[in-house]
């Protein structure tokens, strides 16, 4: 079966002073038309490198992207020459940005920087793209979009800017849409908003969703399966709801057991992971959750498990999954 997109053990180094940070490590996923897959984890575990490595947006230097494929209808774009990979991001593939204020222009009016992608990959004229992008403003609910093509970056809200965001990352109709933590700098109802609003256009216009968050409980009603990483691995491959249901890593009962419930009791306490990421610049005998983890066995120590089939679609890289699967209690090792 010829997928979409087919990421195929991808790693990617940064070569710094202090050393070569680990940070994406032999990775491998894919995606279908019309498919939305979440990738999960705390800050640090790879999960915006591995996405703009599939961009071709990784600073070079310090960062290389040292091995595997990225596929993308047949091709793998970490082997085209930079001119090509241009026409396809933004064009078929294109991503949405964590912080809309770094990624806009300040300078330029939203207007220029909306148009801008539309002459260069659709060939439009200048009425021509000027008329969609007044279109793809009012798609995503900003009011007086004609008027507002001439503002500049800072007149506009936070979640307007992501909205502006988003307009622009879907002007070219692109087959794969990236959301790179797009509502983590937004307050709590524009973040529903957004969500919903990506969810709404999915449906409408039949693209293919990535979306990065540190947050299990967003993925949870807009992602056909998820991947959980954590120190620049997969630890966790499985549709959501199977994910939910039966985690099979301790890694993700454990970001399960965080999560607040609508049922607790008032004076109840959040469930935490003890302890702290690796640093990326050393690379683990074992099991990189191993120090963490209230489930290590000596095993885990001395070997990092490779992602196990653990059943239909679902895999983790556990050596212990059978019986986390049965236990489902994070901290009370068995």
């Amino acid at each position: 079966m010829t997928h979409l997109l087919e990421v195929r053990n991808l790693v990617t180094k940064f070569y710094t002073e202090e050393g070569v940070v680990h940070a994406v490590s032999d990775i491998s996923y894919t995606l279908d038309e019309g498919e939305s897959l979440g990738i999960v984890g705390e800050s640090g575990s790879g999960k915006s490198v591995g996405v703009l490595s599939i961009m071709g947006l990784i600073p070079s230097p310090p960062g290389k992207v040292e091995g595997g494929e990225v596929l993308f209808n047949g091709r793998d774009l970490l082997q085209l020459p930079s001119h090509e990979l241009r026409l396809i991001r933004g064009r078929e593939v294109a991503m949405i940005f964590q912080d809309p204020m770094t990624s806009l222009n300040p300078v330029l009016t939203i207007g220029r920087q909306l148009t801008e992608s539309l002459k260069l990959h659709l060939g439009m004229g200048d009425n021509q793209a000027k008329d969609r992008a007044v279109e793809m403003m009012q798609l995503v609910g900003i009011p007086n979009a004609n008027q507002r093509l001439n503002d500049y970056p800072h007149q506009f809200s936070g979640g307007q800017r992501q909205r502006v965001m988003i307009a622009m990352a879907l002007s070219c109709n692109p087959s794969v849409l990236i959301a790179d933590e797009p509502t983590t700098a937004l307050d709590v109802t524009i973040q529903a908003q957004i969500v919903e609003l990506v969810k709404q256009l999915q449906e409408k216009l039949g693209m293919a969703i990535i979306w990065i968050t540190h947050d299990l409980a967003l993925v949870a009603g807009m992602v056909d399966k998820v991947a959980v990483m954590y120190a620049g691995y997969i630890v966790e491959h499985a549709p959501v709801n199977d994910l939910y249901q039966n985690p099979m890593h301790p890694y993700t009962l454990g970001l399960l057991h965080a999560m607040p419930k609508l049922d607790a009791k008032e004076q109840t306490r959040l469930a935490s992971i003890e302890g702290l990421p690796p640093d990326l610049r050393y690379v683990p005998q074992g099991c990189p959750f191993a120090p963490r983890c209230p489930y290590v066995i000596d095993r885990c120590k001395q070997e990092n498990p490779p992602l196990i089939a653990t059943g239909p679609h679902r895999q983790s890289a556990c050596w212990r999954w059978e019986e986390i699967r049965e236990e489902k209690t994070f901290g009370e090792s068995v």
